[in-house]
């Protein structure tokens, strides 16, 4: 993998995702030109790695990383995120294949990455937009992230976003060892990992549309385990505040605390 200090580094995991793949490449270089795509192929059944070679082939600033087999999300993002951290990465985005984060979006995510470890692209602050989503799914996301916010005490309103702008320097002090989520569950997992080693956190509005091609990825057993998940963290954070073995910094406020003192919150 070449030097990656220069530009920032979107990082793309896919599966099955040969039909979508050429598009959202498109789309990022008509945008950004000078950004670095890094592919990770979990061994597709439909070629998307063999593609993503393809378009790297014309692409000085595209790599592709090939693994194995199918092993989740997570998994893809934490061997990628390890990858280009040593290739010299400052600024790492996470984003999906599917075409439903804009890259246009992405401008604005990138200007507050200087003063934030982390900016999150946010569906559900003012601003956000979701298209082609049913009012049942609306609800659904809405709820879980409400129920995410409440049972781990952070104060991020779209806690199960899958685009974001981080500091490399923000990752390299999160415990990776520590996440033992590797499908949907992996973003908030990794969020909550993040705020506890005192990432700053900044949501910026987003505009979200629906995949328009291939299929999609999520299902009931997905959500159930992002659910039962999220609910053991909620109830072992709350024992270990009881007995005082939970430590909080008061200086960020994005964090879970169980006595928070009065702080003023970031703008």
């Amino acid at each position: 993998m070449h030097d990656l200090s220069r530009h920032p580094v979107i990082i793309i995991p896919t599966y099955n995702e040969r039909e979508s793949l050429p598009r959202i490449v498109a789309d990022i270089r008509s945008v950004l030109p000078d950004i670095n795509i890094v592919v990770v192929d979990d061994n597709s059944p439909d070629r998307t790695g063999v593609l993503a070679d393809r378009l790297a082939e014309s692409d000085d600033r595209m790599s592709v990383v090939h693994r194995s087999k199918k092993a989740g999300l997570g998994a893809a993002y934490l061997h990628a995120f390890s990858r280009v951290i040593e290739s010299g990465a400052r600024v790492i985005v996470q984003m999906d294949a599917d075409g439903s984060h804009s890259p246009r979006d992405l401008k604005r995510l990138l200007s507050h990455s200087q003063d934030y470890d982390v900016v999150i692209g946010s569906r559900w602050i003012t601003g956000g937009v979701v298209v082609n989503w049913s009012m049942r799914r609306k609800l659904l996301s809405k709820m879980g992230s409400f129920y995410s916010r409440i049972l781990l005490r952070i104060r991020v309103r779209d806690v199960t976003s899958g685009f974001k702008v981080w500091k490399a320097e923000a990752l390299r002090k999160m415990d990776f060892s520590s996440l033992n989520s590797r499908g949907y569950c992996f973003q908030i997992d990794l969020l909550r990992e993040a705020i506890r080693s005192g990432a700053s956190v900044k949501e910026v509005p987003i505009r979200f549309a629906d995949r328009e091609r291939g299929a999609s990825k999520m299902t009931g057993w997905v959500i159930l385990e992002a659910l039962l998940r999220v609910t053991a963290w909620g109830l072992l954070d709350a024992v270990k505040c009881l007995f005082g073995w939970l430590r909080i910094d008061p200086r960020n406020d994005t964090r879970p605390a169980c006595k928070r003192r009065p702080t003023k919150r970031a703008k």
